[in-house]
């Protein structure tokens, strides 16, 4: 007889190979034909919601790393709520406006813009940003995320167009937006106004100048001639300069040097001793700077005053105690500036060049301008020190070019008009993780004004109308009828009709006497727009709700979409859009660097999902600390797809040996259970448990860790290896045989269900091999909650110091495989002596240790000679006497003792008599 045909071998096809990257698009294609994502919603209806709102990527380019990193971390959040209780809607959003798709038709499709009118140039951003949506839509659905595809919200939809501009009017109707001279970050790589969220900081390498400016009009104080000296890095705003700013209590000196005399703040003489070089300086006079209010000096190369004012913002921090004010271009200058009744001077354009308004520099680009400015202080002998410094500086995050400040006309937000609503909201919300409170806290302590206008074409138009007194228009009435208008038509009605016929029918106004009214060509900030998604989307949408209980971004998006959301939110409501916070780090190189082109080190989604598959990138954002800045390279997808490969064969293993079992009819009840499946199953609540508070926490690494270390140390090195003596060799019905398929069944089912929001491929292909369950998909099933295993009492610290001991014991066989006493285990014959009355307790209480520890003979004595000493035990291993049994391996004295089956020990020859003679 061949005894390998009365085995009961593991039979299974399910493969051993994922074989991911052909396979998962097939199965992506079968969700959507079988509308699993409704199924699901349909499912869990009436549940309470749980509402992820996404934040809406930019239509533009491939999707990157950092994409895929955000979306499936969305994925695992979605997916595991619908399997716990809840009812999770996800629809997908994209922010479609702004300056980079303006380029990349200008620029990639060279669309010649200035042979269009804006309506038919805006026509082709639309349909290029839409493109770009359907192409993001499809790679997002190949990494396996699960969402509302179909209907996502877009922002240039007629439906969400009125929706902001309703945000917008209701802001508005409170008082928070005006108009106003100010300045701002211009960009001129973009020509435009930007918010401090688009502005990024680089090194520059910038003129550091000293320039003096002579005092004409002493006030009593000085005698005139002195002069003042101040310090810039900005030589272009020269020119500009109206004034020179003093802190009232800080005491300045007049200091007499090379038959000069200078003013400088008293506290900074060494260092711009050290600074200009000077010998030997003398103070011939000091003050407070209040007292030097109000007194004049001349500029240096201009027939024109710079007059002495006071101001808080001044510092010792470097430089001279002296700032020079152009109200023009600073923030701090305009202010002070206004306060004395100063206007501001911006002789710079659009697109950075100088007006006629800087006399000697017109048509310089400004920042070309620094040289001849320079060389004309050095020509009237006003500069006193040209040095040069890298420093950080703003830099347009499009375009990565310098800004300047520009004082011009602009559309705001009075954040200060509702900040300390703002800081309450802040307070009140969960952050994960928790600096991201005191990150967002700072950025709106000290905000006071969010400009929301930009002068470009593509986006939504500031629904604003001026009377003919200039007067600016912004009524109920009107917003009320333009938001009717864009959702009925779309913004681009605002650029194809005229002002009139824009405003509702028969609309009067004092401010236009004769009927006749302009309109606002500025479009609004595109945080505006995607800051208005709480109103668009979580107000108008069904299923959904304000607020949204998560919103999950990347870091930067405290000064981006957390916080323009806030801010219109709030200002709508009095309340924050989101219950909770969660952000997420960047995605580095293996070596902890950015990645870039130049270096050659980007990671490309769609490349890794075509080599390896979209469940190994979704393992390894399981496996990453999200929360602070990740890394990914191929040798780190290597060790994700040996940790897939693992889990992949434990599925198959269990699977394999599940062949002839029905759940129905074969099933142990779970009193009647061995202990060491009880134990096994008692293990697995215990990971249910700790992986359902993982999740709850959004804490994933920890769940990848958890579930692959019990694949690893529970099942594959102890519940699965041992259990193959039973599985493989005892009759089919065999009791224990059919306790350890009852323990592997509710492992898998388990283990698939808590898988499922991570690797939801390989748990769908997995959940078609398993016998008797009744949903087509795992999907459509709940994860179980941790419960009590019945009969198992208090038996866990029993076999968790079993375990111990084992241990013990293998260390014991490595030991005697090393000196050659035995090959493999089941060659051993081994004699433990226990060290102490529990383990002495333990061991006694197994009725099939030999099994347990996979050894041929396990006795358990008083003592031994030559026993080797471990932790808990004594071990003495010995090749066993006995003969090889030909069917099971282990090695016994019973073996020949059956004459029909002389080769076989005598539980085989039973087992094959019963089950296998004719």
């Amino acid at each position: 007889m061949d005894y390998k045909e009365t085995l009961l071998m593991p039979k299974t096809e399910f493969p051993m190979r994922g074989n991911l990257p052909n396979k998962e698009p097939m199965r992506q294609e079968k969700w959507d034909e079988s509308n699993l994502y409704e199924k699901v919603q349909e499912r869990t209806k009436g549940r309470p919601s749980f509402i992820l709102h996404d934040g809406p990527p930019y239509a533009n380019g491939d999707l990157h790393i950092g994409h895929a990193l955000n979306k499936i971390l969305k994925d695992f959040i979605t997916r595991y709520k619908s399997m716990t209780g809840y009812h999770a809607p996800y629809i997908p959003g994209w922010d479609t406006h702004g300056l980079p798709i303006e380029t990349a038709l200008t620029k990639n499709k060279k669309i010649k813009r200035k042979e269009m009118s804006i309506a038919e140039f805006r026509k082709k951003c639309a349909e290029y940003a839409m493109g770009q949506v359907d192409s993001q839509r499809t790679q997002f659905k190949q990494l396996g995320v699960r969402g509302d595809w179909d209907n996502p919200y877009i922002t240039l939809t007629k439906d969400y167009e009125a929706a902001q501009i309703r945000v917008f009017g209701e802001m508005a109707k409170k008082g928070y937006i005006y108009k106003g001279l100010k300045p701002v970050y211009w960009s001129p790589s973009s020509e435009s106004a930007l918010a401090e969220a688009e502005i990024e900081y680089h090194d520059k390498r910038s003129a550091s100048i000293y320039v003096s400016f002579e005092v004409t009009d002493g006030k009593d104080l000085l005698d005139g001639g002195e002069k003042i000296i101040i310090w810039t890095t900005t030589p272009w705003t020269i020119p500009s300069n109206l004034g020179i700013s003093l802190h009232p209590e800080l005491v300045y000196a007049v200091i007499q040097v090379n038959g000069e005399k200078y003013m400088i703040a008293h506290a900074l003489l060494e260092s711009v001793s050290t600074e200009l070089e000077w010998e030997n300086p003398q103070v011939v006079k000091t003050f407070k700077g209040k007292e030097a209010d109000k007194i004049v000096a001349k500029h240096p190369f201009y027939d024109r005053d710079s007059l002495v004012m006071l101001g808080d913002h001044v510092t010792i921090e470097a430089g001279t105690g002296c700032v020079h004010t152009a109200p023009g271009h600073g923030e701090d200058d305009f202010f002070v500036s206004r306060e004395y009744g100063i206007d501001a001077l911006s002789p710079v354009d659009n697109r950075g060049y100088f007006t006629n308004e800087a006399p000697g520099f017109e048509g310089l680009f400004y920042d070309e301008a620094n040289k001849p400015i320079t060389e004309k202080l050095d020509e009237v002998g006003a500069l006193l020190k040209l040095s040069f410094i890298k420093h950080s500086y703003p830099h347009d995050w499009r375009t990565k070019k310098p800004t300047i400040f520009r004082a011009t006309s602009q559309w705001f937000a009075s954040i200060k008009d509702f900040r300390q609503d703002i800081l309450n909201e802040i307070k009140r919300i969960n952050w994960y993780p928790s600096w991201g409170e005191t990150r967002l806290h700072n950025m709106v302590r000290d905000r006071e004004d969010w400009c929301i206008s930009r002068q470009r074409t593509w986006g939504v138009p500031i629904p604003v109308f001026y009377g003919e007194d200039s007067t600016p228009i912004i009524t109920d009435e009107t917003i009320e009828h333009v938001s009717n208008l864009f959702n009925e038509h779309g913004s681009n009605i605002w650029f194809e009709r005229e002002a009139k016929d824009l405003l509702p029918e028969g609309f009067t106004s004092e401010h236009s006497p004769n009927g006749e009214f302009t309109k606002e060509t500025d479009i609004m900030d595109v945080w505006f727009d995607s800051g208005s998604s709480h109103e668009a989307v979580l107000v108008n949408r069904e299923d959904h709700r304000r607020p949204a209980d998560i919103y999950l971004e990347g870091s930067d998006q405290y000064r981006g979409w957390f916080n323009s959301s806030l801010s219109t939110s709030v200002a709508v409501t009095g309340k924050a859009p989101y219950e909770n916070i969660i952000s997420h780090g960047f995605v580095l190189d293996g070596n902890g660097r950015k990645m870039s082109k130049s270096l050659g080190n980007v990671m490309v989604p769609s490349k890794v999902q075509k080599q390896l598959g979209s469940d190994i990138l979704r393992l390894w954002v399981s496996s990453v600390d999200y929360q602070a800045d990740v890394r990914i390279s191929n040798e780190i997808l290597k060790q994700t797809s040996e940790a897939y490969r693992k889990i992949r064969n434990t599925f198959r293993f269990m699977l394999a040996n599940l062949a002839d079992f029905d759940p129905k009819t074969d099933r142990v009840p779970e009193p009647e259970l061995e202990e060491v499946d009880k134990y096994l199953l008692h293990r697995l609540q215990n990971l249910v448990k700790t992986v359902r508070e993982n999740y709850d926490n959004y804490e994933f690494s920890p769940i990848f860790h958890h579930v692959h270390n019990f694949c690893a140390i529970d099942l594959s090195s102890f519940y699965l290896d041992f259990a193959k003596d039973v599985l493989y060799i005892e009759g089919k019905d065999n009791k224990r045989r059919r306790s350890i398929q009852t323990g592997y069944y509710e492992i898998l089912t388990t283990l698939v269900k808590l898988l499922t929001p991570i690797i939801p491929h390989t748990t769908d292909e997995v959940w078609e091999y398993i016998p008797g369950v009744e949903e087509e998909s795992v999907q459509l099933t709940d994860i179980p909650e941790p419960r009590e295993i019945a009969g198992f009492g208090n038996s866990q610290e029993q076999w968790d110091h079993f375990m111990k001991v084992r241990d013990d014991v293998l260390k014991a066989l490595e030991e005697a495989r090393n000196e050659k006493i035995i090959g493999k285990s089941l060659e051993a014959k081994i004699t433990i002596i226990p060290k102490d009355k529990q383990t002495k307790e333990v061991l006694h209480s197994m009725e099939q240790l030999h099994q347990y520890l996979i050894v041929s003979e396990a006795i358990v004595s008083e003592s031994a000679p030559n026993a080797k000493e471990y932790s808990y035990i004594d071990v003495l291993v010995e090749k066993h006497p006995g003969d090889k049994c030909e069917r099971c391996w282990v090695a016994s004295p019973t073996v020949g003792e059956n004459e029909d089956h002389p080769n076989l020990c005598t539980r085989c020859a039973n087992v094959v008599t019963e089950h296998y003679s004719a």
